[in-house]
């Protein structure tokens, strides 16, 4: 805590996934190649696909298809490009570097960390199953579990009750404007993950999170110099 700081000590952590703990983004890379590769398409480049995964499937299809939910074919396209998702959420998938080591430090101190992402339960689990990382965290929200998902605070607050910490004690770790506006109207703190799929004209400065790291392993850094700060 600094000077000005007057929240509790940091209890609990929560991440956004797809770009923030984990990097998803060669997945749906070649399945969206694949499904081009259908269509007698060439292969776009794995850039393209990173700055649209925040946007969600949605995006995705716009960067790889030029279409829009409004357009003919969008929804086949979509039905496809889930179910093969579906088929094998973590084939290349993988915890960003870093994470590894910061989640073992939250562990060894025994402070909880869950997950809070605006992607379905049914990718979310199994994904976090596979990577071996669903029985280790406290919560994990998705918005099939809340009325109203980020930026609004309720899929957070939920994730606090379920971890046992108030939100005041908790800091919240994401790659996108919206993450760290639900964690400021949350109350909790917030840490601008830039290293994750930030379109190339956004300005992450904007977002006005508490911190920012461009690695994961700045998350860890953070955390040792919060401590040392409290005692």
């Amino acid at each position: 805590m600094t000077a000005t700081d007057t929240r509790p000590p940091l209890r609990a952590m929560f991440f956004d996934l797809d770009g923030t703990l984990v990097d998803t983004a060669v997945d749906f890379w070649h399945i969206l190649n694949a499904m081009r590769a259908d269509h007698d398409l060439p292969v776009i480049p794995l850039e393209a696909v990173r700055g649209s995964v925040s946007d969600g499937a949605r995006g995705m299809l716009h960067a790889a298809f030029r279409v829009a939910p409004e357009d003919p074919g969008y929804e086949l396209l979509k039905d496809e490009f889930l179910r093969r998702y579906a088929e094998d959420p973590a084939a290349h998938g993988r915890p960003f570097p870093g994470i590894d080591s910061v989640l073992a430090w939250l562990e060894e101190r025994a402070m909880p960390w869950g997950v809070v992402t605006n992607k379905a339960s049914d990718y979310t689990l199994p994904l976090l199953d596979a990577l071996h990382l669903l029985d280790r965290t406290a919560a994990v929200i998705c918005p099939d579990h809340v009325e109203r998902g980020k930026p609004d605070p309720e899929s957070l607050h939920l994730a606090c009750r379920q971890a046992g910490v108030d939100a005041a004690a908790s800091a919240y770790v994401g790659d996108h404007a919206r993450d760290i506006e639900a964690g400021r109207r949350a109350g909790m703190r917030t840490v601008g993950a830039t290293y994750g799929y930030v379109p190339a004209d956004e300005d992450p400065e904007s977002w006005q999170a508490d911190h920012y790291v461009d690695a994961a392993s700045g998350i860890l850094d953070w955390l040792r110099d919060l401590e040392r700060s409290t005692e």
